[in-house]
């Protein structure tokens, strides 16, 4: 039988990433502190990661200075973690935001070493590799060697978010004419291209967000040719009434970043930061005809089969009720996988061996097949206040296990706690 645990019991905060919190090896969780309800409010101070069985506490990182940090997310071969670290020294003008964050590389095995994984420079003439502003939920590819994450610049048009790729191709060294300037171990690039006043009805988009690696390896082509690396991501598209809705992109990215295409690779004065050469970014759904148009439900990164092939994402179905789909990346060709009476209630992951897809449903969490669709109860159900919270159902690597979070009532105090299921079986059926 499957067996859910509580494994957080200090009365404090502790949140999960909506992917990538196991360690390599299936014993550890990472999690952040952050305080706020439900860990909104970015106001942690600490990076930790708990054994499953033993209970030990292992804290990786302590932000210092005024600093906060969070959203942590494991390399999925080695001992480190990349997340989420705001200003030092705030100041009035330079507080955290969405576009005054970077991203961070702790080293576990090096006693905790830390890197800036993106620079940033402030000051034109920009740097190449650098970027201008903040970034967010870094996660690396299935061989731990590209980063994505989304963006949002400091400069120009802040309130427009990006996805952008961070790759190992050498370190970024910038000028240290601004007191937030600072170099990057990664050459860091955005890849999505957006427009801040799409037009009606075309496949401009305005947001590109809460993307997803495809496949291990990329995908394979109509044409039988395989696209090495592919991310796909939620788009905000603006159709005929003017209503704006989520579709589902997808950008074929080239083995090489570091090229500039036409328009600036690292921005100007009066625009963002640009794709490279060879990205080509395709617009995979239209739903604007639907009678429940756009990506809807939880607040979900995509997520791809191991393979490449299916691509899931929420959406309602003819009766309202949120399901799980899949569009395929080369011909875009939707299907959908359930047919539940509750509708998926969260962020989800598949299975390591692609056989299912873990998330919360009718105040539990469920799994639900990869290919039939059908999906079974692996946590009992509770009342509505002690429900397991949206924001994350990770598959641990070795897909006996999934962390997810309630909201518990310890010392009188009332924060978030991870919980674990240890699954009898990696199937649904």
């Amino acid at each position: 039988m499957d067996m859910e645990r509580q494994i957080t019991f200090a009365p404090r905060s502790h949140n999960l990433t909506n992917t990538g919190v196991w360690s390599p090896d299936s014993e550890w969780i990472a999690y952040d502190t952050r305080l706020g309800d439900r860990g909104v409010a970015f106001d942690g101070n600490t990076i930790e990661a708990i054994h499953i069985h033993s209970g030990d506490v292992q804290k990786i990182f302590e932000s210092r200075h005024g600093a906060h940090c969070g959203v942590v997310t494991w390399h999925p071969r080695l001992w480190k973690v990349a997340f989420i670290l705001g200003p030092e020294n705030p100041t009035s003008d330079w507080q955290y935001s969405f576009s005054h964050r970077q991203g961070v590389i702790a080293d576990w095995a090096s006693c905790g070493k830390v890197l800036n994984l993106d620079a940033r420079d402030l000051v034109p003439p920009f740097t190449l590799g650098a970027l201008r502003g903040g970034s967010h939920v870094h996660v690396w590819d299935a061989e731990g060697e590209w980063v994505s994450f989304t963006y949002n610049d400091a400069l120009v048009e802040t309130d427009i978010r990006d996805v952008c790729v961070s790759v190992p191709s050498h370190q970024v060294r910038v000028e240290p004419n601004h007191v937030r300037n600072h170099d990057g171990e990664f050459f860091t690039v955005v890849v999505s291209l957006t427009t801040a006043n799409p037009r009606p009805g075309s496949d401009e988009i305005k947001r590109a967000c809460e993307e997803a690696w495809v496949g291990t390896d990329g995908y394979i082509r109509p044409d039988g040719t395989r696209q090495n690396r592919a991310i796909a991501f939620q788009g905000t598209v603006v159709i005929n009434n003017g209503d704006s809705i989520a579709e589902v992109f997808i950008v074929d990215l080239p083995d090489d970043l570091t090229q500039p295409d036409e328009r600036p690779l690292a921005g100007t004065r009066d625009c963002r930061p640009c794709p490279p050469h060879g990205v080509t970014q395709r617009r995979l759904t239209y739903t604007a005809d639907r009678k429940h148009p756009g990506l809807q439900g939880a607040r979900h990164w995509l997520r791809s089969s191991l393979d490449g092939s299916r691509i899931a994402f929420l959406m309602k179905d003819e009766a309202g009720c949120v399901q799980l789909w899949t569009v395929a990346p080369g011909d875009g060709a939707i299907v959908k996988l359930t047919d539940n009476p509750w509708p998926i209630a969260s962020a989800f992951t598949w299975s390591p061996n692609g056989d299912s897809i873990a998330h919360m449903m009718d105040n539990s969490v469920f799994l639900t097949d990869a290919v039939t669709g059908q999906s079974r109860r692996v946590t009992d159900r509770v009342p509505d206040d002690a429900a397991p919270l949206p924001e994350a159902c990770v598959f641990s690597p070795d897909g006996n296990k999934i962390a997810f979070m309630r909201r518990k009532n310890i010392a009188g105090v009332e924060t978030n706690h991870l919980g674990v299921v240890f699954l009898n079986s990696n199937s649904t059926t």
